[in-house]
């Protein structure tokens, strides 16, 4: 006879994970990196907007 596998409920499956200080990295590590990452996407843009323009003005 085989036995039927075992139905995992809704919350064992999608847990809500928690922070764990010696696992994880710091929430303020990541803001503090998000920022960063926010500020060079911005800086990449407006250099790619300022080339553009300063190619039409030129050229």
């Amino acid at each position: 006879m085989v036995e039927a596998p075992k139905r995992l409920s809704h919350t064992t499956v999608k847990r809500r994970q928690r922070f764990h200080p010696k696992r994880d990295v710091r929430p303020a590590v990541l803001a503090k990196a998000n920022r960063l990452v926010i500020w060079v996407a911005a800086f990449i843009g407006l250099s790619f907007l300022a080339i553009v323009i300063l190619q039409a003005v030129l050229g």
